[in-house]
């Protein structure tokens, strides 16, 4: 790239970039970054690897203010420029209201209306114009520009801002874009980080080229004396439910001590609360404007607050103005600069995105911060001047959390992420430089729900339905529902449906109808968000409609049913009916989940639920999860919306020793109907083989002979090998069939499992001749010199080392000189000696030892309590017998 001998040159002739350069000077007035910007000039002019500069810089420095400009300078000079006339810098941001933001802030100081040399565009609104240089969009604008133009054309540099965060989003943006610009060596990529990660970064985006990591631009931290202070709360911070009251109401206290304690030193003190949540953040100033009184002004900034209060938020005290508390998400922590702020209050949260694979739900959870995270929020304390932070947690607890947030793509739902992918060419991101690879598990179950949807072919790539679908701004799931439920319950329903599910009102009780119906009558800033959204939407469905016919087969809707028939259609494994007895409902995956107390839902029986997350506590009613969003609809809607996963079969089982059988119509995991029915020999067989390998053959049972014959047969397989049969239960289940099918095709008929003794049937296995052995190898009884003949009591299977028992009384082994062993030689009998009484009293394998020595003890210590039994003292030459002296 060849760039404009000096990018603030007033006179420039480009005519591809309309106007006067951007005034650098004046722009970057009293900010960090500006001393920076020479350093970056130099990295752009000397054509850094693969066109790509990183830039590493705290939060409040004004690289988001500043690299823009720099850019759109830099290239109206360029060969670039000269041929792409309107070529823009796109910046994403991540989130809209930062969006929003940087684009008033950097249009101000340019001096420019918004809309005209810079603008902006996000989900729902659009302001730019021809004249438009520089345009800051979010990550999934840019994705969508993307997949519809994949060489940027109209584009001279894209900025990727704040690529710490490692939004999803972003991340796949590092990949694409790094692949653009193979193709593209004249287009610029700037990544932008307020962390310590700037060199992986660099790596990444140089390896394309081969020409080395890409430059790091470095913006040393300008920070002024940082006071910490620790404020931890006596009360929990995280409970089963989530963040807990009295936490909340302690940061709230917090703050409003601290800020009075400042003000008293200093009027100009504004102060900078972070809590997890737009609810948290709620609660908080809800306490706080009753706390601090009139005379300061507390003000909310999360992205459900109008965009004129986000404005005022993030532009400073008015002068003469009330001193301010912002209670904030984590917005302020990058993305936004919150001017006046010289105190933090850090309630150490914060949301992240989280999938539970067994349960199919995502969303987000409450965690604690990362240290990274944390030294973000305290240094926007000291931008201005000494500052202070008051951390509402101990320092365990920091030195425990993680180093840096989770990566987005290794916790979220991929399904949105395969799309894009899949779309790219790159199906499941094969051969595309993320700074992170995607879990292959989860990117697997993502993959086959595009399946399921007809958005991906065999080979993983994108259909033409699969192209159309990633064009909507919605989830795959809810863009599949938007074309289909169209033709059901119409354009404009569809649309308000999926808008509102694809949006991030929170719907009061849950319930999405309720939520909806105040949309459409209310005429605050939200709702006009989502009416427009939901006009893009049915243009996008009627437009689709003339090129993809709709697959679903169904009849007419009621208006009523109509939210809950597209929910279903997005999510039909979400449908779910409500527990007979109970405050559960059971989703067709198999999950259970409560409803919020006092929610309207409470009464009906069927819902389309549209989120679930998992929580504790009495809205989760036992469950692990609770509904955050559903409509309901009827039995007949929820079968027609999720009929792929509707079932009409026989379910036999094998239980109490008998098979009986069911016929169960099914949606899903829930049950719709179901009849006893007669099973057929192949289902009695195939339920007795299922329980067995569930419970094992001790469902049957085994009878004292059959156990015998076992633990002989286990003994000799495991001394000598082959062909003695393996009967551990594993080995057995493996081959029912060879010794076990005249008796499973019995109680697959009907008969009862109580009547089978396994004996008989166990001896099928028997190697031939080798079974003639069997007595001689492992007998079933022992002679004792008395003449009796001992049960032997063989280890049991699972026993490696276990010996074969003979438990007899002492005297009938009288002048037993030698310890006889089984299987051939190889293993001797342990001997369990016994009193006349039948109790031990002595454990041995050596007889002649036994006799020699421990016997005399034995001796003395019995002769008086058995008088009328024999103890001789020479047991060698006694008579060996089982009877009294008296009878002898």
């Amino acid at each position: 790239m060849t760039p404009h001998p000096n990018p603030n040159h007033p006179n420039d002739p480009d005519r591809g970039f309309a106007g006067a350069p951007f005034d650098l000077d004046t722009i970057g007035a009293g900010l960090v970054f500006a001393r920076s910007l020479g350093e970056l000039a130099d990295a752009l002019a000397a054509g850094a690897p693969a066109g790509a500069v990183v830039v590493q810089a705290p939060p409040g420095t004004g690289k988001t203010t500043l690299v823009p400009p720099l850019l759109a300078n830099t290239a109206r000079g360029t060969a670039a420029g000269e041929r792409r006339a309107g070529a823009r810098i796109v910046v994403t941001q991540p989130r809209r209201v930062a969006a929003r933001s940087a684009a008033r802030r950097l249009a101000a100081l340019d001096g420019s209306r918004l809309g005209d040399r810079v603008g902006y565009t996000v989900r729902g609104e659009r302001h730019v114009g021809a004249g438009t240089v520089i345009e800051f969009v979010t990550p999934g604008i840019l994705l969508r520009r993307l997949l519809a133009d994949p060489g940027l054309e109209a584009t001279a540099a894209v900025v990727l801002d704040e690529v710490h965060e490692r939004g999803l989003e972003t991340d796949l943006l590092v990949g694409m874009l790094a692949e653009v610009r193979q193709l593209r060596a004249d287009l610029t990529l700037v990544a932008m980080s307020a962390t310590l990660d700037a060199p992986r970064f660099a790596a990444l985006l140089g390896e394309s080229d081969g020409g080395g990591p890409a430059r790091v631009v470095d913006c040393p931290s300008a920070l002024y004396p940082l006071d910490v202070r620790w404020a931890p709360a006596a009360a929990p911070r995280l409970d089963g439910r989530g963040v807990t009251r009295a936490f909340l109401d302690h940061v709230a206290d917090t703050a409003a001590a601290a800020h009075a304690e400042a003000l008293a030193g200093d009027r100009a003190v504004d102060a900078l609360v972070f809590a997890p949540g737009a609810g948290e953040v709620q609660h908080i100033a809800a306490r706080l404007r009753s706390r601090a009184g009139a005379g300061v002004e507390v003000l909310e900034l999360h992205g459900q607050v109008r965009t004129a209060d986000q404005d005022r938020a993030v532009s400073g005290r008015e002068p003469g103005g009330r001193p301010r508390i912002i209670v904030s998400t984590a917005l302020a922590e990058s993305s936004l600069t919150v001017p006046g702020v010289r105190l933090v209050i850090d309630s150490g949260l914060a949301r992240e995105p989280r999938r539970d694979s067994a349960r199919g739900m995502s969303g987000l959870v409450t965690v604690s911060c990362s240290r990274a995270s944390a030294e973000q929020r305290a240094g926007r304390a000291a931008r201005l001047g000494p500052g202070r932070v008051v951390r509402c947690y101990d320092q365990k607890s920091l030195a425990a959390a993680p180093a840096h947030q989770t990566p987005e793509i290794t916790v979220a739902d991929l399904t949105g992420a395969a799309l894009v992918l899949a779309c790219w060419g790159a199906p499941g991101g094969r051969g595309l430089a993320l700074p992170d690879a995607p879990p292959r598990a989860a990117m697997d179950e993502a993959v086959e729900v595009l399946r399921e949807l007809g958005a991906v072919g065999p080979d993983g790539h994108a259909t033409e339905l699969g192209k159309t679908l990633a064009g909507v701004p919605a989830d795959p799931r809810l863009a599949r529902a938007l074309l289909d439920g169209a033709a059901v319950v119409g354009h404009r329903a569809a649309a308000e449906t999926v808008a509102v599910v694809s949006g991030d009102q929170r719907a009061p009780g849950a319930d999405l109808t309720r939520l909806l119906a105040g949309l459409r009558t209310a005429g605050d800033p939200a709702a006009r968000r989502w009416a427009g959204e939901a006009r893009r939407l049915e243009a996008i469905a009627r437009k689709s409609a003339a090129v993809i016919a709709p697959s679903l087969p169904t009849g007419p809707v009621s208006r009523e049913e109509g939210v809950g028939f597209v929910v279903a259609l997005a999510y039909p494994d979400r449908v779910a009916c409500r527990v007979p007895g109970t405050a559960q409902y059971l989703l067709s995956s198999g999950t259970r989940a409560g409803l919020p107390a006092g929610s309207p839902l409470a009464g009906h029986e069927w819902l389309a639920v549209a989120e679930a997350s998992l929580a504790q506590g009495r809205d989760a009613a036992g469950t692990g999860a609770v509904i955050r969003s559903a409509a309901p609809l009827t039995a007949d809607s929820a079968v027609a919306a999720a009929r792929p996963l509707l079932s009409d079969s026989v379910e036999a089982r094998f239980g109490q020793g008998r098979v009986t059988a069911r016929r169960e119509r099914r949606l899903g995991a829930i049950v719709l109907s179901s009849t006893p029915v007669r099973p057929s020999p192949a289902e009695g067989r195939a339920a007795v083989a299922r329980a067995l390998a569930v419970e094992g053959l001790g469902l049957i049972g085994w009878s004292p002979a059959a156990g015998a014959l076992r633990r002989r047969l286990a003994l000799l397989h495991r001394e000598l090998g082959e062909p003695w049969p393996d009967v551990t239960d594993q080995a057995l289940l493996a081959r029912l069939d060879d010794w076990l099918a005249p008796e499973l095709e019995a109680v697959a008929g009907g008969a009862a499992a109580t009547g089978i003794d396994l004996a008989d049937p166990l001896r099928r296995l028997l190697p031939w001749p080798e079974a003639a052995r069997l007595g001689e190898l492992a007998p079933e009884r022992l002679e004792v010199p008395s003449g009796s003949r001992v049960r032997i009591d063989y280890p049991d299977v699972a026993d490696d080392g276990g010996r074969p028992v003979a438990a007899v009384k002492l005297q009938e082994c009288f002048g037993w000189d030698h310890t006889p062993r089984l299987v051939g030689g190889r293993v001797p009998v342990l001997f369990h000696l016994l009193s006349p009484a039948g109790r031990p009293l002595a454990v041995t394998d050596d007889l002649a030892s036994f006799w020699s020595g421990p016997y005399a003890q034995v001796r003395a210590e019995m002769r008086g309590r058995y008088p009328r039994h024999p103890w001789p003292e020479d047991p060698w030459t006694a008579l060996p017998t089982a009877r009294t002296k008296n009878r002898m």
